[in-house]
């Protein structure tokens, strides 16, 4: 689905990249996390995947079209789906108004339906009264389901996360992992997470270490 192929990446000059010669294929239907120490170039690597940086070098390819050929506002508006940290929710909106604005803006499949909007933030745990409360009055678990019912919504085939239970308690930690998963293996999209959190890494199907300017890819179930 997704594969990346000879990227590399650096700030001022290539002696100093983040990292050189990467070659990454990543399929529908699984979960991934990349993982690593601060400043390593994890955060990097999601935007580049993302489109919203482009590599000095290499290509990203999605259904082998490179994104560039795809045009970069094209790949982010119908093909990837970011969830952010800081879940960039639209905060004069009602969580039901930022998953249809984000179903009109990528003209989901979905368009215009409320219904299905509603099923999907119930599934996810909100009461009717919280999907139409602004979303400033819920919780940071609470904000981080309806980013992730906003990327649930809309019809990209890519999921990629940017530490999103960085800012979570235990308990909805695992939530939210199990929402991803559910994403992987119950709707086939390909889910990515950026991540230095090991048991959230190890819920996932497959870990990709950035240690040393490599990549490299392990089973979950063998680290």
């Amino acid at each position: 689905m997704l594969e990346v192929s000879n990227l590399g990446y650096w700030y001022d000059h290539q002696d100093n990249s983040l990292f050189n010669n990467v070659n990454l294929t990543f399929e529908a239907g699984q979960s991934y996390a990349v993982i690593g120490q601060s400043g390593s170039g994890k955060t990097t690597f999601l935007s580049l995947i993302a489109g919203l940086d482009v590599p000095r070098e290499g290509t990203i390819s999605l259904d082998g079209q490179d994104i560039q050929q795809i045009g970069l506002t094209n790949y982010r508006k119908h093909d990837v789906s970011i969830v952010f940290q800081a879940y960039n929710l639209l905060t004069y909106m009602s969580p039901l108004n930022n998953v249809l604005t984000a179903m009109s803006i990528t003209n989901s499949s979905h368009q215009g339906d409320q219904q299905f909007a509603k099923d999907l933030l119930g599934k996810l745990g909100l009461t009717d009264v919280q999907m139409t409360q602004m979303v400033t009055h819920l919780s940071g678990g609470q904000q981080q389901r309806v980013a992730i019912a906003r990327a649930m919504a809309v019809d990209a085939k890519l999921v990629v996360a940017d530490e999103p239970t960085g800012n979570l308690d235990e308990a909805n930690t695992k939530e939210v992992v199990n929402l991803f998963q559910k994403l992987a293996h119950e709707q086939q999209k390909c889910v990515i997470i950026i991540t230095h959190e090991p048991d959230v890494a190890a819920a996932c199907d497959r870990q990709i270490k950035l240690s040393n300017h490599e990549f490299v890819v392990k089973d979950a179930t063998t680290v």
